[in-house]
C-alpha cells in the first residue's frame, strides 16, 4: 500500500511545499475566507486523485474548480452535465476521414490536464461511466483502441445534493473514484462583505494566472507518493476502514482503493505542512474528506451525517505510539 523506503530528499519536500503554498495563495485570491476549501482541494491534487465538490447553489463550486484550473495550468476543458450528455461527448469518437481513406480519431475533452464536469448528478449513469476507466487508469477505450491521458489528469466535479428533478445519483464505483469530497459551505460575514465590495469572487478570477505546469505539477505528485509512511501508521489507515466495514450505521464501507486513496491524501497534507513522513494527525485532517463520500449509511445518504461517522469512528480508533 504505501512505501516504507527512505523518505525523499529535503530539497524535493521543500519544492512540494512551496509550490502549495504558492497554489493556496493564488486560489485564496478569488475564495476569499476558505481556507480549509483550499487546504482540501489541494490535498486532492497533490494526491495524485480527483475531486467532487458538493454544496447548495450559489456557494462557489465552480468558482473554485475555475480557480484551481486557471492556477494549474495545462489544458482545461468544461463539461456541462445534461441528461442528453453521451459518452462520446467525453471520450471522443472515431470519424472516417475520407480524403485519406482511413478512420481517425477525435478526441474529447477528457483529454486534458484538467477537466471540470459541472453537475456531474445531472449525467446519466451510463455518461458517467464513461469516467470510470479515465479516473482509475488515466486511459479511455473507443471501439477497441485505448488512448492515454495526459499526466497529470484531475477531474474536478461539481453537484448539488438536494436538487432532485433531472438529477441522478453517483454510483458507488463512480464515488469511489473521487479521492476527497469537499462542501464548500456559506462564507463568514467578513468573507461575504468582501465579496459584495468586490473582493475576490468571479473578478479576482478573471485576473488569476498559472503558478505551475504540467511537469512541476507531476513532480510534486510523484514526492508525495514517496513521503514516509510507517507499517504502525498503515495499520492504523486500515484499522480506520476496518472500523467502517463493521459498523452497524454503515451498510457500505469503505473498499480497498479508499484504504489507499486516504493514505495517499495524508501523504499530501503533511507534504503541505512541510514534513517528510506522515503523522496520525495528518490522517485525522483528511479522514472525513476521503472516506465520508464513500460510505452508505443505513439511513440513507448524506454526506454531513458520513462525515460525522467518521468523526465518530476516529475517536474509537486507537492511535499508534511511538
Amino acid at each position: 500500500m504505501a512505501t516504507t523506503s527512505a523518505p525523499p530528499r529535503d530539497s524535493s519536500i521543500s519544492e512540494a511545499t512551496a509550490l502549495a503554498a504558492t497554489l493556496g495563495e493564488n486560489l485564496s485570491r478569488a475564495l476569499v475566507g476558505k481556507r480549509d476549501v483550499v487546504r482540501r482541494a489541494l490535498v486532492a491534487v497533490l494526491s495524485g486523485g480527483h475531486l467532487l465538490i458538493e454544496d447548495v447553489p450559489g456557494v462557489g463550486k465552480t468558482l473554485l474548480a475555475k480557480a484551481l484550473a486557471r492556477s494549474l495550468g495545462g489544458t482545461f476543458r468544461r463539461v456541462q452535465g445534461t441528461p442528453d450528455l453521451l459518452p462520446s461527448d467525453l471520450t471522443g469518437v472515431a470519424i472516417y476521414d475520407r480524403s485519406r481513406s482511413e478512420w481517425r480519431f477525435n478526441p474529447g475533452p477528457l483529454f486534458a490536464n484538467v477537466v471540470l464536469v459541472d453537475e456531474i448528478n445531472r449525467a446519466t449513469p451510463r455518461t458517467q461511466s464513461a469516467l470510470l476507466e479515465a479516473m482509475e487508469e488515466r486511459q479511455v477505450s473507443v471501439d477497441g483502441t485505448t488512448y492515454r491521458l495526459p499526466e497529470p489528469f484531475v477531474v474536478v466535479a461539481t453537484q448539488n445534493p438536494y436538487e432532485q428533478l433531472g438529477t441522478f445519483a453517483l454510483v458507488e464505483g463512480q464515488r469511489d473514484r473521487f479521492a476527497l469530497v469537499s462542501q464548500m459551505g456559506l462564507p463568514g460575514r467578513p468573507a461575504e462583505r468582501a465579496l459584495l465590495l468586490g473582493q475576490g469572487g468571479v473578478g479576482a478570477l478573471e485576473s488569476l494566472a498559472p503558478v505551475t505546469n504540467p511537469e512541476e505539477l507531476a513532480r510534486a505528485i510523484a514526492t508525495v507518493r514517496e513521503t514516509h509512511c510507517t507499517p504502525a501508521l498503515a495499520d492504523y489507515v486500515l484499522d480506520l476502514a476496518d472500523a467502517t466495514r463493521g459498523d452497524a450505521a454503515i451498510t457500505l464501507g469503505a473498499s480497498p482503493r479508499a484504504a489507499l486513496s486516504l493514505l495517499r491524501a495524508a501523504q499530501a497534507h503533511a507534504v503541505i505542512e512541510g514534513r517528510t513522513y506522515v503523522l496520525p494527525d495528518d490522517v485525522k485532517a483528511v479522514a472525513a474528506p476521503a472516506l465520508a463520500h464513500r460510505l452508505i449509511l443505513a439511513e440513507g445518504e448524506n454526506l454531513t451525517a458520513a462525515s460525522a461517522h467518521v468523526d465518530r469512528l476516529l475517536r474509537g480508533v486507537p492511535v499508534p505510539t511511538g
